[in-house]
């Protein structure tokens, strides 16, 4: 019970006046577990780690998108369209914009993350993935991505690219939201970047995402006693992003 309660505390404590800082404190403890330390029945202090999502078994999560979610924060009150939560805890947001309403652009929806970030932090200290859609075109990006590197993701499986005359909202939900994949992404494919001046907050895009796991699967196997210790290449264009490729 104590090590649940310090587990507790700790993820629900702001340690920085930044919600940047308190974001990447939170995505440790989600990614890597929580370090805690409890008395044993014999008398002896033991360590320990308390674990927020089960990645093993994705299924085993407490799953829940909720529409209209309705927060509100020093006497403001805001509705994210929908916040997709996983054992409580508000990891997604998507913004959706009314297609029939030409006025309405998915830019309009990123500027509406802008608000929400000033006006109810506390809901973006657990944020993972934001989202922005007018039902046809859609981009994910996180909490400090600029509106340049809010992106598509152009396949469901991994094994295709979408056909363009697919709705990009279906490919991105499909693609993303994949409960096993979801996981993945967050647990393995965010890094944060500290210049010593500013933290950014970044996420894989897809083709990253599919070749690091590839990649990793072939390595894997080619170094497997039977393996014939060939792995392969991935070939990147410029500006494909080779770099965090290799980091991730």
């Amino acid at each position: 019970t104590e090590a649940l309660d310090d587990a507790f505390s700790k993820v629900t404590r702001s340690e920085s006046p930044s919600l940047v800082l308190n974001n990447r404190q939170f995505h440790r403890m989600f990614a890597d577990g929580i370090d805690v330390e409890y008395r044993h029945d014999d008398g002896r202090i033991v360590g320990d780690k308390v674990w927020l999502i089960d990645f093993n078994e994705p299924e085993r999560n407490d799953w829940l998108a909720v529409n209209q979610f309705t927060v509100i924060e020093e006497q403001r009150t805001r509705r994210p369209d929908i916040v997709v939560f996983v054992n409580g805890l508000p990891l997604a947001v998507i913004e959706l914009k009314n297609p029939a309403d030409e006025n309405a652009t998915i830019k309009g929806a990123f500027n509406q993350f802008e608000t929400y970030k000033m006006d109810i932090p506390s809901l973006f200290q657990y944020n993972e993935l934001l989202v922005v859609s007018d039902g046809t075109e859609a981009r994910a990006g996180t909490l400090t991505s600029g509106w340049e590197w809010f992106l598509p993701w152009r396949t469901a499986d991994g094994e295709t690219l979408a056909s363009t005359g697919l709705p990009e909202l279906d490919v991105l939900i499909k693609g993303m939201f994949d409960k096993r994949r979801l996981l993945d992404i967050i647990r393995h494919f965010i890094l944060f970047e500290d210049d010593g001046k500013n933290v950014s907050k970044k996420i894989a895009a897809y083709h990253q995402y599919h070749a690091v796991n590839t990649a990793v699967d072939a390595t894997v196997k080619a170094t497997s006693p039977v393996g014939d210790k060939r792995v392969g290449v991935v070939w990147h264009t410029q500006g494909a992003g080779k770099s965090l490729t290799m980091v991730f």
